[in-house]
């Protein structure tokens, strides 16, 4: 523990009821897990055990990571493998605090392998369902792949309509992941103007490995509600003065960037940078089971590396349900529970400090 940042507030944050807005389903899936599903439906896998497919999980940038990543997919067939990869991130959500998440999924991930986007969101949906119960609340957002072409997103999208309608309680948005580089978010524009004229929430990863330039695009030609990563947005200083103006909001993964070698290490961050500028950044944990750490994981390690004090910390909490895809009643009473919380001796959320493990 940095003598700078306080133990205690480490546990205040842990403890503290947030929102997750930046985590790939598919990304959530222990090594534990990919062997168990993969016996189950007589997948064989590249790696002959558990130990071996963990010590893959050393990336030299995005791409690296993307080969394991759909390797790992690949075990995921019926309803229930989705249900049970979906059930095992509630129980690291609900054990860091986390009250209402934004799930991304990648339809195509697994319909190129002949499974239908109606397995993937029922098993998914039956899992967040479940989870209501038990008091987190939930939204799904589909995914394209950039690495695709955009013809096989309109695809996807028209192969989903139906959907939309059928969830449309959870399922309320779209956005665009997978490699960065070379796959601007400009090559989706036509995809996100048919999504964005049935009502639905944009979202778009850039700026992480790709330039400023990519942020502009998913802003003026997506028109996105909220940027993924985008942490490359501070080297175009007119580019932060609008973000901050417009409180277009950073779903930012620390312990990712540093993974995927976005920044050599923690320290050298731009979260805190932004934050200071007034931009809404936020925290999370992207792909948990192969960078090292859920969300409360992801706070520890930014508070630690960046010596945050309680008011940034604080802010950074309160921006995830800013930022949430939920009603205004929605967030008044999610951001009155972190107030009660924060500020009236944070007694009642139990919480540990990397509860979920890594």
């Amino acid at each position: 523990m940095n003598s700078s940042v306080p133990a205690s507030l480490v546990q205040k944050a842990a403890g503290a009821p947030k929102a997750e807005l930046h985590i790939h389903i598919e990304g959530s899936l222990e090594p534990e897990l990919i062997f168990r599903l993969a016996q189950r439906n007589g997948v064989k896998l590249a790696y002959d055990s558990i130990e071996a497919l963990r010590a893959a999980y050393a990336f030299t940038n995005l791409q690296s990571f993307l080969d394991i990543y759909y390797a790992g997919a690949s075990v995921l067939l019926t309803e229930q493998d989705f249900y049970d990869m979906t059930a095992a991130y509630v129980e690291r959500a609900l054990a860091d605090n986390v009250v209402h998440t934004e799930i991304f999924f990648d339809p195509q991930t697994h319909t190129e392998r002949g499974v239908p986007i109606a397995t993937v969101v029922a098993g998914i949906d039956r899992a967040l369902a479940d989870a209501e119960k038990r008091g987190l609340s939930s939204k799904l957002i589909l995914c394209f792949l950039r690495h695709l072409s955009e013809e096989d997103a309109l695809a996807t999208f028209d192969a989903a309509l139906p959907l939309f309608e059928q969830y449309r309680h959870r399922l309320i948005g779209v956005g665009l992941d997978s490699s960065e580089r070379g796959h601007p978010p400009s090559k989706f524009e036509r995809v996100f103007a048919k999504a964005r004229a049935k009502g639905l929430k944009l979202v778009a990863h850039a700026g992480e490995e790709g330039p400023p330039s990519y942020v502009y695009e998913a802003l003026d030609l997506l028109k996105v509600d909220r940027v993924d990563h985008g942490v490359r947005s501070i080297e175009d200083p007119a580019l932060v003065a609008r973000l901050a103006d417009t409180r277009i909001a950073l779903t930012v993964c620390p312990l990712s960037n540093v993974k995927l070698c976005v920044f050599d290490d923690m320290t050298k961050h731009t979260l805190k940078d932004l934050l200071d500028r007034g931009v809404a950044v936020t925290v999370n944990s992207d792909d948990p089971a192969y960078f090292g750490g859920y969300v409360n994981d992801n706070y520890l390690a930014t508070i630690e590396a960046l010596k945050l004090d309680d008011a940034e910390v604080y802010t950074i909490v309160r921006n995830s349900f800013e930022a949430s895809f939920v009603t205004p009643e929605e967030r008044a009473a999610l951001i009155a529970t972190l107030d009660a919380y924060w500020h009236g001796g944070h007694g009642e959320h139990g919480g540990s400090v990397g509860a979920s493990g890594s």
